[in-house]
């Protein structure tokens, strides 16, 4: 795997390793009782586990422990790395009781562990500034049932790389904002006009090379479906919501585009002006920006009739539900997510900010930033239910059956790429959810 890859596996839709999210499916338990951490003294030593990323993701990490630890006496932290692709699973594996007070998590997992009484609601022991500094959409992945379970340091975002030489060398106009976002129509349009000017006709990156039956087709591809009305799931359904008329529809269009598609087997089809258009989130700007430089241009997705929508989310914090000590962990988190912590993260990953002050003061996604786009998308968030035409952001259901409605829909996703019946493939896919949702009781969460 490239480093790019990499990299987008740890810091672009989260969980993009599609088996530790399906294993969650089958940890079991059940819901009962919230689970509610003991408040303690406020003073200690405290555990905190965190996915070894990128060296620079783990170096601010490291960073923020240990000046938390200088900054008073009251606290100690104890950091433990935990490899990324055995992240999910060890917390998975791990009885409540053996977790630590505060850990980090892939943001689609939350509701599974919540479920399975491994976090604790954060509400009473972080700061009331910590939460109202908190974006609108990073609190909409953190929260069940009116509670918060979980706050990011840093959010995500999908849309559209254009290389702008390509794109006037071929008279194709594209859009400058969300407001003049391209219907489905009009960007196939411009699929066809770009492949005229280009000598093997492939005009598009999709990240094919991460699999469609992956995270990646899930969190890469589900705002298709948002944008044509439709949803993952409803309520506890996925029939007539994944599979309505509009989104097989949308998905035949999608399935079109697979002439266009450059199989980007090297990782370069955008960075080495093979296409005009890359389908990718906010993680590769550094490696595009390097290449392309004033020629890189930041477009929102195309819309399907509901508007443009993009997905949102990645890792986030929260407090174990067995910690003996949830003021330290409070504690903790709120000097985490402060400004500086905040800026140095996602200055080492280059993710949008998930906290007011640190998004509003980010070089790449302020006002005029070359990520505004991204910033404008998540100030529009829709959550995981109210999929209006004018909210942009869409957080993945937050249910601890996620797993299982990613698993289907990727696959789903794959065949109809691969040139299946749309129809046939989504009824399928909301037919397995439903059957799932069914066998447990909905998964429901007090």
């Amino acid at each position: 795997m490239s480093s790019t890859n990499r990299r987008l596996r740890r810091t672009a839709c989260t969980g993009l390793a599609l088996l530790p999210l399906v294993a969650l499916a089958a940890c079991g338990g059940g819901s009962g009782t919230d689970a509610s951490a003991d408040a303690g003294s406020g003073k200690g030593t405290i555990s905190v586990w965190a996915h070894q990323g990128q060296k620079s993701e783990d170096a601010a990490v490291q960073a923020a422990v240990k000046s938390f630890n200088s900054s008073q006496s009251d606290i100690k932290v104890e950091l433990k790395l935990i490899p990324g692709n055995d992240y999910t699973k060890t917390i998975t594996a791990t009885s409540a009781s053996e977790l630590p007070d505060v850990m980090e998590f892939d943001g689609p997992t939350m509701a599974n562990f919540v479920y399975n009484k491994k976090l604790a609601p954060v509400d009473d022991y972080v700061s009331a500034k910590t939460m109202s500094n908190a974006t609108d959409a990073s609190k909409s992945q953190g929260a069940i049932g009116g509670k918060h379970y979980g706050l990011g340091m840093y959010d995500s975002g999908l849309g559209i790389y254009g290389n702008k030489k390509l794109l006037d060398a071929a008279g194709v106009k594209y859009p400058t904002s969300l407001s003049d976002d391209w219907t489905a129509e009009q960007f196939t349009a411009a699929l066809k006009t770009l492949k005229a000017k280009d000598s093997d006709g492939k005009t598009l990156d999709i990240q094919e090379g991460n699999g469609l039956a992956t995270e990646w087709g899930t969190y890469g591809f589900a705002p298709v479906v948002w944008s044509a009305g439709g949803s993952l799931l409803k309520g506890d359904k996925a029939e007539g919501a994944l599979d309505t008329p509009a989104v097989v529809s949308a998905l035949k269009t999608v399935q079109s585009w697979k002439t266009y598609v450059d199989p980007n087997t090297d990782g370069n089809a955008f960075a080495k002006d093979r296409v005009a258009l890359s389908w990718v989130g906010h993680w590769m700007y550094p490696t595009y920006s390097k290449a392309l430089g004033d020629d890189l241009v930041v477009l929102p997705l195309p819309d399907f009739g509901n508007g443009p929508k993009t997905g949102q989310g990645s890792w986030a914090w929260g407090i174990g539900a067995d910690t003996k000590n949830a003021k330290a962990a409070g504690a903790f988190m709120d000097y985490l997510l402060n400004d500086a912590n905040v800026t140095a993260m996602t200055t080492a990953n280059g993710a949008p900010p998930a906290t007011k002050t640190a998004l509003a003061a980010s070089p790449l996604y302020k006002e005029g930033g070359p990520l505004q786009l991204f910033a404008d998308q998540l100030a529009k968030p829709c959550g995981d239910s109210d999929i209006t035409k004018s909210c942009v952001a869409v957080t993945r259901p937050v249910t601890a059956g996620y797993p299982t409605i990613t698993a289907k829909f990727s696959e789903a996703l794959n065949s109809i790429y691969g040139g299946a019946d749309p129809k046939s493939a989504l009824e399928k896919a909301a037919r397995a959810i439903d059957q799932d949702f069914s066998d447990n009781a909905g998964y429901k969460i007090p």
